[in-house]
């Protein structure tokens, strides 16, 4: 497939009322997967639904797969499958004719491999998708979704009520399908769901675009965090004996302590820590951080 494949919004703009839900985004997504990443309410879904006209943008234009988006968006439609984040469907049809409604209008071939994917994830198509629970709803979506022979797929909260397992199940497929030069934008409000396939991550806040980083530059770091915390709360000297230690910086947050290391390897922090005269720690957790705690600990904006 060609390198060109990609999605581009210039300025795109969506008001809601007096709200701008999404203020004026310039992004450019290649080959690969590409992590759109914020709280609820960050204009993550407002976006997704501009790029492909299902919501009329304000101002600003945007490119997929070589077309621009014009009137209601059904040329780039076409081209790219999208997934919704909320769950409307029929619930009297059996999840077999749910995919096919799903997929009218495209290859004939679309169904087939619909239905191989929702096998591969345990759905039983023989039943009636009222019988369904909301993750089962979300993988039959997801299953439609990934079936059509387009070069851009945008999945908006694919793994949303999923659990661990179906979880991986689906994150791996995404993979799979981008090593063939597909462009995946997915969205989620959880870092930890959805980094380890993407490539790149673009962050919302408020509407807002607040950075978009290689995912490999994120995870390291975050690897240069680690949280502390004792029970009955941290110790009162524990700021300033963990600042003598050389590490970049040692804060209070509510109930435990944050630092910041000199490098991604904690062992040497571990090791100072437990000769330090302090009492010994509750829990300690290393390189895994919310969300929301990324971005105001690396971005500086309150994500929640």
């Amino acid at each position: 497939m060609p390198s060109t494949t990609n999605i581009s919004s210039k300025g795109l703009t969506r008001r809601f009322g007096d709200h701008l839900a999404l203020h004026p985004t310039d992004l450019e997504v290649g080959p690969g997967v590409t992590g759109l990443l914020g709280p609820n309410g960050s204009g993550k879904s407002t976006f997704m639904r501009c790029l492909v006209g299902l919501v009329r943008p304000d101002a600003g234009s945007a490119v997929i797969d070589g077309v621009t988006l014009t009137g209601d968006g059904v040329e780039i439609r076409r081209r790219v499958t999208y997934a919704p984040g909320e769950l409307a469907l029929y619930g009297e049809l059996r999840a077999d004719e749910h995919l096919r409604f799903l997929l009218r209008g495209r290859e004939d071939e679309a169904f087939g491999r619909a239905k191989k994917i929702a096998e591969i994830l345990g759905l039983p198509l023989g039943q009636k998708v009222r019988s369904f629970s909301h993750g089962m709803k979300r993988q039959l979506i997801f299953a439609a979704a990934m079936a059509p022979d387009v070069r851009v797929r945008i999945l908006d909260e694919p793994t949303e009520g999923l659990d661990p397992t179906k979880r991986s199940e689906v994150l791996e497929l995404m993979a799979e399908d981008a090593q063939d030069g597909r462009t995946i934008l997915l969205s989620s409000h959880h870092l930890g769901e959805v980094d380890a396939i993407c490539e790149n991550l673009a962050f919302l806040d408020g509407g807002r675009l607040v950075s978009v980083e290689n995912a490999q530059r994120v995870r390291e770091r975050t690897s240069q965090i680690v949280r502390i915390w004792w029970t009955g709360g941290a110790p009162k000297d524990a700021v300033q004996v963990l600042s003598s230690l050389g590490e970049e910086e040692v804060k209070l947050q509510d109930d435990h302590l944050m630092i910041h290391l000199t490098s991604s390897d904690p062992r040497p922090f571990l090791k100072r820590l437990g000769d330090a005269p302090l009492p010994a720690p509750s829990a300690v957790e290393h390189g895994r951080i919310s969300l929301a705690l990324l971005y105001r600990e690396i971005y500086g904006v309150e994500g929640v």
